[in-house]
């Protein structure tokens, strides 16, 4: 990459604007810094480049037959990987877990060339649309056949706006800067209490304008699946219903899930906090419900967050890399343990499991410039080249992850306790 050569044009840029954001910057002020939040900024910053040696690369490991043969663990980097043996066949036909998260399973090139290019179509083609939710519905009226479906038609007409938040009698949550949310972790205890707090919509920006939809496609975020989240509380609503998991992620979910011995992850584990689920059973009660596409622009971040909004706190969250490759950060109960950095290139999937590992600080502090692998570029057999043109003009400075999780552990009827309220 350019910003890695110190006579690039890039390179050049990036230490001007480091030089001008920090010239009057206090000179300890990442003495303050938690080693979570030093490690954000230290993949995050654009000048000096970041040094990748200490990244994990599970996909480029390569293991020598003796740990192939007895599943032994090994260093990297100076962190301890255990190679699983996988139950399904997997396209590396590798399968990691890092012991110092217990409950963390990475499964690199899990998802095909040709599955990876079809799950893009989908997330773009058919998913970021009515009736699932995305960032712009509250500001903008989005055309019925989809936001990417206008972008591709030739005379596709301008956006409308939503109307302003004075003239409408709806109740919006309050506008203003953006407030942190520390929200309770969810569990069956205080589902009824999750169920009547107050949800309101976001309020439509009284700023935005009409916009064509090609103007607005770098600037959808996310996508809901199934049980609709509220951004605002971090918490689900439960009143609008179920909406539909897509039967191809499902399957796709379950097969990650499956192919993974979890007896070799957890077997050994005298770890606390499982409640009435155990991975013993996820063979057969795993059943993936709620999710969100993340559509990520290459200078966009996701900051170190804990999912607490599950009542099955413990089931696991599969997680789909698709286009540019990522820095994944994951450390621990809190934000003072250093976190292990991982690499994500596209088509790895990435499986959070057990109490530890779900509670776990996790982020995204970086997307790797010019890391689009080769077969988004290539026409694969049977595909018309025109198709494709424009998703691949897309993905050069995008990363798509679909990560979908289990909202409620087996014999929760979250039906009965709406009825009962």
């Amino acid at each position: 990459m350019d910003i890695y050569d110190p006579s690039s044009a890039a390179y050049k840029k990036a230490r001007r604007q480091y030089l001008k954001t920090t010239k009057n910057r206090t000179k300890d002020l990442d003495a303050e810094w938690t080693p979570f939040r030093a490690a954000e900024k230290r993949y995050k910053a654009r000048f000096p480049p970041p040094d990748l040696s200490h990244v994990l690369d599970l996909t480029s490991v390569t293991c020598d037959a003796e740990t192939l043969a007895s599943g032994r663990s090994f260093y990297c980097n100076g962190v301890e990987i255990k190679l699983l043996d996988t139950i399904e066949s997997t396209s590396s036909g590798k399968a990691f877990t890092v012991p110092r998260v217990p409950g963390l399973v990475i499964l690199p090139s899990f998802v095909s060339p040709q599955d990876q290019r079809r799950l893009v179509q989908w997330a773009l083609r058919d998913h970021a649309r009515y009736p699932n939710e995305t960032n712009l519905d509250a500001h903008y009226i989005l055309p019925d056949e989809g936001l990417w479906n206008a972008h591709l038609s030739p005379d596709a007409s301008l956006v409308r706006t939503r109307a302003c938040p004075e003239l409408s009698d709806t109740k919006y949550r309050n506008s203003g800067p953006r407030q942190l949310v520390s929200n309770t972790p969810a569990d069956p205890a205080n589902f009824q209490s999750m169920l009547h707090s107050p949800k309101p919509p976001p309020a439509p920006s009284p700023t935005v304008s009409p916009a064509s939809p090609t103007a607005l496609i770098p600037k959808l975020r996310w996508a809901n699946i199934g049980w609709s989240y509220h951004w605002g509380s971090k918490q689900y609503d439960f009143t609008k219903g179920k909406g539909r998991v897509d039967n191809e992620i499902g399957v796709l979910c379950k097969r990650a899930v499956s192919s993974v011995d979890w007896k070799e992850v957890f077997g050994q584990s005298d770890e606390e906090g499982w409640g009435d689920e155990h991975w013993r059973s996820w063979r057969e009660t795993y059943e993936p419900d709620a999710g969100i596409v993340n559509y990520y622009q290459i200078k966009d971040t996701l900051m170190a967050h804990v999912d607490r909004s599950e009542v099955c706190a413990t089931s696991p969250l599969v997680s789909i890399s698709l286009g540019n490759a990522a820095i994944f950060l994951i450390g621990g109960l809190t934000r003072d343990v250093e976190p292990t950095a991982i690499l994500l290139r596209s088509g790895d999937v990435v499986i959070m499991s057990g109490p530890a590992c779900r509670r776990a600080y996790h982020g995204v502090p970086r997307i790797l410039e010019d890391t689009l692998p080769d077969h988004f570029s290539l026409k694969l057999d049977g595909e018309g080249i025109s198709s494709w043109t424009s998703y691949e003009s897309y993905m050069r400075t995008t990363r798509i992850n679909i990560n979908v999780r289990q909202v409620f552990p087996k014999g929760f009827d979250p039906a009965l306790q709406v009825e009962n309220s």
